[in-house]
């Protein structure tokens, strides 16, 4: 009696020989070729394994095995990146960079630089700089502002033209369009000290003992 498709004993030899090859490969290619070379050992003689699904079950290894080592590829590829980014990032040390932050410290004869960023375009902008206990000291009215950021300065006076003492100052922004607020926030300077990579990626340590992400940085001094 003539039996069509794959017989048990072909079957054996051809997929033996890729379980073979196949041992220093992946342990999930393996186990595949070792159930599927199981399965055809078993296979009833009357109802042999046909061509198609031979092929087809091959296949799925074939594509399982290619994503593994695509995965594998893009890890690899994705650590040199991060490598050459801290490397590149290191440039950064001892240098200044305006990143999100309202603190600002002011010293005796110095101008205070920092900065305000709209997200997007406002009729109106107010500044504000308070001190330790929450009084305000100076206000800044910007007037209308398109999208982006923009430096300022602050020389260390009262609204009332008289010098405040050194010290911590925090500085507000409020951003309207008609009676609407709308996002807007300050930006300040700080001292790069180190630079460091984790699970979120490079991170820039600050003199304010602080920590910014690149995508933070808004200028580089």
């Amino acid at each position: 009696m003539a039996v069509n498709g794959v017989n048990s004993t072909d079957g054996s030899s051809t997929l033996g020989a890729l379980a073979s090859g196949g041992a220093s490969g992946s342990e999930s290619e393996q186990r595949f070729l070792k159930l599927l070379v199981t399965q055809l050992n078993n296979q009833d003689p009357l109802s042999p394994l046909d061509n198609a699904q031979l092929t087809s079950q091959l296949a799925q290894m074939s594509t399982v095995s290619g994503i593994e080592k695509l995965n594998s590829a893009f890890q690899s590829l994705l650590a040199q990146s991060g490598s050459s980014q801290v490397l590149q990032s290191a440039s950064l040390i001892g240098r200044n960079v305006l990143v999100p932050g309202n603190e600002l410290t002011l010293k005796a004869g110095t101008d205070v630089a920092f900065a305000v960023e709209a997200l997007q375009g406002a009729d109106s902008m107010k500044v504000t700089v308070t001190n330790a206990a929450g009084d305000v000291v100076r206000t800044f009215d910007l007037g209308a502002l398109p999208q982006g950021v923009k430096t300022l300065s602050w020389d260390g006076l009262s609204d009332s033209g008289t010098a405040v003492p050194d010290g911590a100052y925090k500085v507000s922004v409020e951003a309207r369009v008609g009676d609407t607020k709308v996002a807007a926030g300050a930006l300040t300077y700080a001292e790069v000290t180190s630079v460091s990579q984790g699970s979120a990626g490079i991170s820039l340590d600050l003199s304010s003992g602080k920590k910014a992400g690149l995508g933070d940085v808004r200028l580089i001094l």
